[in-house]
């Protein structure tokens, strides 16, 4: 049975309104019968550093923990793909069968900025 897990620092600084927001989500989502890793959209934005952030819930369907080792990302609108980085996060480790809200920050340079950047799909990249 697939369940919500909060990174610590994530746990402590949510406002209330994101964490009911990604708790729906959650229940949404959290019996899709797939056996792979799923990213659900929550949002998009570009910040004052100009970085692009995706944040998702990361789904875990698998029995295998999730680990962001060198794991090329990418976000695409469509066939389009519209940002791409290599990901090492070693704060992020979700276990098997458990999901977790993340941001995924694509630094500037490694996104297209023409258009919107929204109602795309982030997913795991095989080089």
């Amino acid at each position: 049975m697939q369940k919500l897990q909060w990174e610590k620092s994530w746990d402590k600084a949510v406002a209330t309104q994101d964490r009911e927001q990604i708790e729906l989500i959650f229940l949404k989502t959290k019996d899709l019968m797939i056996e792979d890793i799923l990213f659900t959209p929550i949002r998009e934005a570009i910040n004052y550093k100009k970085e692009f952030l995706v944040t998702v819930l990361v789904h875990n369907f698998t029995d295998q923990k999730l680990i962001f080792d060198q794991t090329r990302l990418v976000y695409a609108i469509g066939n389009e793909i519209k940002a791409r980085h290599l990901f090492t996060l070693t704060m992020l480790i979700i276990p098997p069968k458990a999901s977790m809200p993340w941001t995924f920050i694509f630094p500037e340079g490694s996104y297209i900025a023409a258009g919107f950047l929204e109602n795309g799909r982030l997913q795991i990249h095989s080089i």
